[in-house]
C-alpha cells in the first residue's frame, strides 16, 4: 500500500511539476523583460526548487569517460564483464596510450570495489572509483534495482550476495585486491574466509574495508540502536512493501529505496533543509558554482533503488541483531564461516572519527576477528576529520585516505611475489 501511495503522490504532483517547469522557462527567457529582476529571479528559483524536489531521479550515469591522474588525462571505456539478474560487474578499462604518456604501468593492481547495496546506486562511489583509476585496473559491482527484476528470476538474499562476490572475483582472475565500502563489509569478509579455507586460487591478495559494520555492537550509532531496539517482526511488518505495476518486478516484496532515503534524510533533517534554502539563495543570486555543487550532490543522493525483502531482513538479522559474523557463528550453506582460516590475505580498515552510521571500532573489529593474518600485512587507519561519506569521497579521501590504501595495496601486491597477469 505504501509503495502505491508513493507512486500516486508522484503522478498526482505531475501537473504542478509541469507548471513549475513552464514557470522556470518563462522567468529565465531572454525575451521576458522581467526575467533579470529580483521578482523574476525569485520566481525562477522557487520553480527550480519545487521541480527538483518532486522529480523522479533515475539511475545516474558514471560519467567517468575521462579522469585525471597527476595532471594527466586518462580515457576509460566502461565494460560489462560478468552479469546476473542482480548485478553487473563493470570494468573501467584505461587507454594504454594515456597510461604511457602519464608514466603509469599498464598492468597496475586489479581492484574490485564492492559498492554498498543499501538504497543508493553504485554511482554513489563515483569519486572513489575516480581515485582508484589513477593507479589501478578497476572493477565495480553495479547492483540492480530489485523493482526492475521480474519475479521469475527468483530470490536474492545475504548468502547469494556472498556467492556473487566469489563469482565476480573468479571472473576477474587471480591476484585481485577487494575494497568493501560500508554495507558489503560482513558478506565480503565471509566470502574471503570461505575462499581462504578452500584455497581458492581466486581469493584476493588483500581486502580493505571502509566504514563497514563488521561488528555493529561497537560504538553504536542511531542506525544501530534502531536495528536493536525493534523486534525483527517489526521490520518485516513495517519496512517491507510490494512493488506495483508497471515495474518489471511487480509483485516482488522489497525494502523500498524511498523509505531508506527518508531514513537517511531524517537523521540530518536540519542539514538538508538548510541545503535547500542555500540552493534557493544561490539561484536567486546567480551563484553558478553553488548551484552546480548542490545539483551534483542531490541528483545522486535522491536516486535510490529497492532491496529484496530477503536480503534486507537477513542483513538486519545477521549483521545488526544477532551479530553472527562478529560472534564467529555465521554459517553459509551449512558450512561455518571461519575467519581464522584467512592467513595470506592482507587486511586494511579505514574509519572516520565522525562517522554517524558505522561508529569507530565497528570496522577495525575485523583485525581481532582475523587473528592469523601477519602483522606486516595489516593496516588500521582512523581519519580524525571525516564522517561516513568522507571515508570514501571528497577532498580528504583524495588527499589522505586514498594514498594510504594505494600504498597498502602496493605492499600486498608484492607480498606473494606474483601479479594477477603472471598468475593468470
Amino acid at each position: 500500500m505504501l509503495y502505491s501511495l508513493h507512486e500516486f503522490s508522484y503522478y498526482s504532483a505531475a501537473p504542478f511539476r509541469l507548471g513549475a517547469q513552464l514557470a522556470r522557462s518563462f522567468w529565465s527567457s531572454p525575451f521576458n523583460p522581467a526575467a533579470d529582476t529580483a521578482i523574476g529571479r525569485t520566481a525562477y528559483a522557487a520553480a527550480e526548487v519545487f521541480e527538483g524536489l518532486t522529480r523522479r531521479y533515475g539511475k545516474p550515469a558514471w560519467n567517468l569517460d575521462v579522469v585525471t591522474a597527476e595532471g594527466h588525462t586518462l580515457r576509460t571505456t566502461e565494460q560489462t564483464i560478468w552479469t546476473s539478474p542482480w548485478c553487473r560487474l563493470i570494468r573501467f578499462q584505461r587507454n594504454l596510450g594515456d597510461l604511457q604518456r602519464a608514466g603509469k604501468p599498464a598492468d597496475g593492481p586489479a581492484v574490485l570495489i564492492v559498492a554498498p547495496l543499501s538504497g543508493h546506486y553504485a554511482t554513489l562511489l563515483r569519486g572513489t572509483v575516480e581515485g582508484f583509476l589513477q593507479d589501478h585496473d578497476v572493477y565495480v559491482t553495479d547492483w540492480v534495482n530489485a523493482r526492475q527484476v521480474p519475479m521469475l528470476e527468483g530470490r536474492f538474499d545475504f548468502y547469494d550476495y556472498i556467492d556473487h562476490i566469489r563469482d565476480m572475483l573468479a571472473a576477474i582472475g587471480p591476484g585481485v585486491h577487494v575494497v568493501g565500502v560500508c554495507q558489503p563489509g560482513p558478506p565480503v569478509l565471509a566470502a574471503c574466509a570461505l575462499m581462504a579455507e578452500d584455497k581458492d586460487p581466486h581469493r584476493p591478495l588483500s581486502m580493505t574495508y571502509m566504514g563497514s559494520p563488521i561488528d555493529a555492537r561497537l560504538s553504536p550509532t542511531v542506525t544501530n540502536r534502531l536495528a536493536e531496539a525493534r523486534p525483527f517482526a517489526w521490520f518485516r511488518s513495517n519496512m517491507i512493501h510490494t512493488v506495483p505495476l508497471p515495474y518489471p518486478g511487480a509483485g516482488r516484496r522489497v525494502y523500498p529505496g524511498f523509505v531508506q532515503l527518508y531514513s537517511f534524510m531524517s537523521m540530518n533533517e536540519d542539514r538538508h533543509r538548510d541545503a535547500q534554502f542555500d540552493y534557493f539563495q544561490n539561484l536567486v543570486q546567480g551563484d553558478g558554482d553553488g548551484v552546480q555543487k548542490h545539483e551534483e550532490f542531490y541528483d545522486e543522493y535522491l536516486s535510490v533503488l529497492d532491496l529484496t525483502e530477503e536480503f534486507y531482513l537477513q542483513t538486519i538479522d545477521i549483521v545488526f541483531q544477532q551479530h553472527l559474523l562478529a560472534k564467529n557463528a555465521l554459517e553459509h550453506r551449512g558450512h561455518k564461516v571461519d575467519l581464522s582460516k584467512i592467513t595470506d590475505i592482507g587486511l586494511m580498515t579505514v574509519e572516520g572519527e565522525k562517522d554517524d552510521i558505522s561508529g569507530v571500532g565497528q570496522t577495525q573489529a575485523a583485525h581481532g576477528l582475523c587473528p592469523n593474518i601477519p602483522d606486516d600485512r595489516r593496516e588500521l587507519y582512523v581519519h580524525p576529520e571525516v564522517g561516513h561519506y568522507g571515508v570514501f569521497n571528497g577532498r580528504r579521501f583524495r588527499d589522505d585516505i586514498y594514498p594510504r590504501v594505494r600504498d597498502f595495496i602496493a605492499r600486498n601486491e608484492a607480498a606473494r611475489g606474483v601479479s594477477r597477469r603472471a598468475a593468470a
